[in-house]
């Protein structure tokens, strides 16, 4: 029996995504999320950002890298993977990663040139857009 293995996180891109294929030609598309947490502390406000790299397979790795680039607000939704390996030197390493199932594109917004930030900003992209992968 499987166990449970789910994760969500939101935030935006580190960096624009990478895509390779695999032997078979499937596409896989890498990239970073920097997902932030505010919080008090001693009445100040705090912020810690964590970083998660992402991987997509096949149809949903094409649309990612089609649509998203760094800076980019996404939510991504799938499981956690642990790689192992030992390097020729004999030390043993880890890295976990997510494996994307689910990926939403948060909207693009944009101000026109010459408004100040504080002022309301309009929506330059299509909205929301929701991409659904079955693994």
């Amino acid at each position: 029996m499987n166990s449970l293995n789910s994760i969500l996180v939101e935030g935006n891109l580190t960096r624009d995504p990478e895509i390779k294929k695999t032997p078979k030609g499937t596409s896989v598309c890498s990239f970073s999320v920097a997902s932030n947490r505010f919080y008090r502390q001693d009445e100040e406000t705090k912020k810690e950002v964590s970083f998660f790299n992402v991987e997509t397979w096949a149809g949903l790795a094409d649309v990612c890298m089609e649509h998203l680039n760094k800076g980019r607000g996404v939510r991504v939704v799938g499981r956690l993977k642990q790689d192992r390996w030992v390097d020729a030197d004999g030390g043993n390493h880890d890295k976990i990663k997510i494996i994307a199932e689910h990926v939403e594109f948060k909207p693009v917004f944009s101000k026109p040139p010459g408004e100040s930030s504080d002022e309301s900003v309009e929506n330059a992209g299509k909205g929301e857009e929701s991409l659904l992968k079955a693994v």
